[in-house]
């Protein structure tokens, strides 16, 4: 077995000979073989053992086991305690998952700490099969069904070749003492459900059904590789970055593609919407633009000819008075500020981005705000007064654009829509005297 342990690591290319390695080691069948088959391998490992505290005094006793067994290997052992429970209730997660995180946060800290190159850890085949029939029965796309991955960053399972009932032989064989965990005879874990009542009775209809699965997931991960090559291709195509931090999906581009709701659901994936709101965004595509979607972490706008994507904010400022003597401002947005004497022709800068005003009209503080129904300016050029969401309609303002709008106010009067247009009550004329420089950096 030490032999196919090696072929395996150096077909999948897991590690070189010389890399050091922590081994994640519970005291269990699986972590104790893992270790021998490394030490009998001449690989340069240490030792890590999490107490979770879960099961009484046999959770001191795993610990206490695998202190000796890695000084009867002659090797370096961290081990660390946790309150799990305490760690889940504060999570609001399971007991299971609030273990996993503890497990692997404390690895990678050990392994940085002290410059491993990998963690190991002791998963094998049945653990793989074991995976695929959790995620069929929760539901799941085609990367859930891909099992674990042999490598994930810095964490790597070098045992996935081998069944359960292979590693039991091996213990047997080599006499090999181990803990036994009592949690694993109880069926009311999911995984152990699986584990004790549907695979057996998959291998009575198919004795050689473990292999076949092996084969089944590889199969699997590979048509997954072509999958993501397709998605990635699409995101080339429709996915679009902005400077302000949006995201923007084209409408166009993205109606191509069949089927659209799969796409748009990868697409969304890093944005955190689920499959109802997706089949939802679908339904809505064809309707009248504006309508919103919402995750956890982010807001989806149809626009007229593109999805737009923003982080929604954590809180929202609204007002914010600026004294005279201010030369420059940060937050929310930056502005500068500065005053100069008209002494001849007034040469006007037409960038949108720099509103020259009569300073002369203006009380301070002036007012910087977002703007809000009922507001109404006289756009510059123009003689009458417009209302700004109208102004807004003409200009082909997205709704994040719109609220992502600030208004320079004197009082109740709009002064200039920052970075858009400047009133034209406030513009530079032959009779002004002092003018206010504002520019949007």
């Amino acid at each position: 077995m030490v032999e196919r342990l090696l072929k395996y690591i150096e077909s999948n290319r897991l590690f070189s000979p010389n890399d050091t390695l922590l081994v994640g080691v519970s005291g269990g069948i699986d972590s104790v073989v893992l270790i021998d088959l490394l030490n009998r391998a001449g690989l340069a490992f240490a030792v890590a053992h999490c107490n979770f505290q879960l099961r009484g005094t046999e959770s001191g006793q795993d610990e206490h086991f695998v202190k000796e067994l890695s000084e009867s290997y002659g090797k370096l052992c961290f081990c660390k305690s946790f309150d799990t429970r305490e760690y889940a209730n504060e999570k609001g997660i399971s007991i299971e998952m609030a273990a996993r995180d503890l497990r692997y946060d404390w690895f990678e800290e050990v392994r940085r700490t002290h410059h491993f190159d990998w963690i190991l850890v002791a998963h094998h085949l049945d653990d793989q099969i074991e995976t695929f029939f959790l995620n069929l029965v929760r539901g799941t796309g085609i990367s859930g069904l891909t099992g674990m991955k042999i490598v994930n960053g810095k964490v790597v399972r070098p045992l996935l070749f081998c069944s359960r009932k292979e590693i039991e032989n091996y213990a047997a064989a080599n006499r090999l003492h181990y803990r036994e965990d009592s949690s694993n005879a109880l069926t009311d874990f999911q995984r152990n459900k699986i584990r004790k009542m549907v695979l057996p009775l998959l291998e009575e209809l198919n004795p050689s059904f473990r292999e076949s699965m092996e084969e089944t997931i590889g199969h699997l991960r590979e048509t997954s590789a072509i999958y993501l090559q397709s998605i990635e291709r699409a995101r080339e195509l429709c996915v679009r970055k902005k400077s302000n931090g949006e995201t923007e999906i084209l409408l166009d581009e993205l109606r191509l593609l069949n089927p659209l709701s799969t796409y748009l659901f990868e697409l969304l994936k890093p944005f955190h919407f689920n499959g109802e709101v997706v089949e939802e965004m679908v339904k809505a595509m064809e309707g009248q633009a504006g309508k919103q979607f919402y995750s956890q972490s982010h807001r989806a706008v149809l626009d007229r000819q593109v999805i737009i994507i923003a982080k929604l904010a954590k809180e929202s400022i609204t007002r914010f008075y600026l004294d005279e003597t201010l030369s420059v401002i940060d937050v929310p947005i930056k502005l500068t500020f500065s005053t100069t004497k008209q002494t001849g022709p007034f040469q006007w800068n037409t960038s949108p981005m720099i509103a020259s005003l009569d300073k002369d009209l203006l009380q301070f503080p002036l007012i910087l705000r977002k703007w809000q129904k009922g507001d109404y300016f006289q756009p510059l050029g123009m003689k009458g007064m417009k209302k700004l969401s109208d102004f807004f309609v003409d200009e082909k303002f997205s709704l994040p654009e719109k609220e992502e709008c600030w208004i320079l106010a004197n009082g109740e009067e709009i002064v200039w829509i920052v970075g858009v247009r400047v009133d034209n009550r406030y513009k530079i004329t032959p009779k002004t005297r002092n003018i206010l420089v504002v520019k949007l950096n």
